[in-house]
């Protein structure tokens, strides 16, 4: 079946002015179409079920776009950002859904572009990919984005959206201090918050701390051999009061998390924190496999940054201990409860105790060095 000859006539002189974007209002049948003049609507006259003139008017815009009525699919693949920046502009002016998610997900994705896509397609997870994308944090998108995941964080129920979504409106320069203050804030009710903070923030985090005790005495030598020491800048870093903030904050999530996708992604931020200490890459072991491997690590002679510091001051082997340790955070750790549970919240808290309580005194190694 056709379409209503005014709305082929309509989307023909439309598409002659070229748009940027469209998108289709299904439950009120109406186009829209984005120009540098503005906006425009098309009221649709269906000739047939709503669903199957969407359908016919998706494949003449295809049809107008990619020179074939089912020209899309072939981009669904897309979502992996492999989409070459040809195809991008294109992309918008096919009505669906999915092609705006390609857009977002493009490696060639531009803050233009994502101004075009955002208004063919407001979505939370589409905003929060766009914002990975270092020329829309940089841009005029880059703050847009950022205050409409903020506005929409109260939705979200999933841990995962919540950390990633502070973590990303946290990049230097979308967000005031007070926007920052009063994500903190909300952290004291889901500490799925702080998480975002440690990965987004490790050095500027809201609430101070003091420093650790052995501060005064050794930052001076700490950061004298820092610049060839990565091991001596990480124990500076950690003994500072930015250093103490994350230790304690790090614990307090520790204390009562609240899913096992918390605890995976604090224990991966935390190897991220500690990666000097672990140059050789990731681990996957188990806390007791990584306090055997620390010890061995800080007692071996042929350990070069190791015994510089040493040297210096002997008492440092146990914050090198914890040190290593905390690199090596990883599902490895919690691998022994969360491969046999899918258990959240309390009596997740209680199987991970076993696990937890010995690495969380690691944490305190590094809070109370003296």
């Amino acid at each position: 079946m056709d379409l209503a000859p005014e709305d082929s006539l309509r989307l023909n002189v439309m598409l002659a002015n070229r748009p940027q974007a469209i998108r289709i209002d299904e439950s009120r049948m109406i186009l829209h179409a984005l120009s540098d003049k503005g906006e425009m609507e098309i009221p649709l006259n269906p000739t047939c079920r709503d669903e199957q003139y969407i359908k016919q008017i998706r494949e003449m815009l295809s049809m107008h776009v990619l020179g074939s009525p089912s020209g899309y699919p072939q981009h669904i693949w897309s979502r992996m950002g492999h989409l070459n920046s040809e195809n991008l502009e294109d992309l918008l002016l096919l009505g669906e859904p999915e092609a705006v998610v390609a857009i977002a997900y493009s490696e060639e994705l531009t803050d233009d572009l994502a101004r075009k896509a955002w208004w063919a397609l407001e979505d939370a997870e589409n905003a929060r990919q766009m914002l990975r994308n270092a020329d829309v944090v940089n841009g005029h998108m880059g703050k847009v984005l950022a205050a409409w995941l903020i506005e929409f964080l109260p939705f979200e129920t999933e841990a995962e959206k919540i950390m990633d979504t502070v973590q990303l409106v946290l990049q230097p320069g979308l967000v005031e201090d007070t926007v920052k203050a009063d994500l903190w804030k909300r952290a004291r009710r889901k500490n799925a918050f702080y998480v975002g903070f440690l990965a987004a923030l490790p050095d500027e985090l809201p609430e101070p701390a003091a420093p650790a005790a052995a501060w005064e005495r050794l930052q001076d030598g700490l950061r004298a051999m820092a610049q060839d020491n990565p091991l001596a800048a990480r124990l500076h870093r950690l003994m500072s009061p930015a250093g103490q903030a994350w230790l304690a904050t790090l614990d307090k999530v520790l204390e009562k998390p609240g899913t096992q996708d918390v605890v995976n992604r604090v224990l991966d931020v935390t190897a991220g924190y500690f990666a000097s200490a672990r140059p050789e890459g990731p681990a996957d072991a188990t806390i007791e496999e990584l306090r055997e491997e620390a010890e061995n690590w800080v007692t071996d002679p042929g350990n070069a940054l190791v015994r510089q510091i040493l040297d210096m001051e002997p008492g440092l082997s146990h914050g090198l201990v914890a040190m290593r340790v905390l690199s090596g955070s990883g599902y490895g750790v919690v691998r022994p409860v969360f491969g046999k549970s899918d258990a959240i919240g309390t009596l997740m808290r209680r199987k991970l105790q076993p696990v937890l309580d010995p690495y969380r005194e690691y944490i305190n190694t590094l809070r109370n060095l003296a």
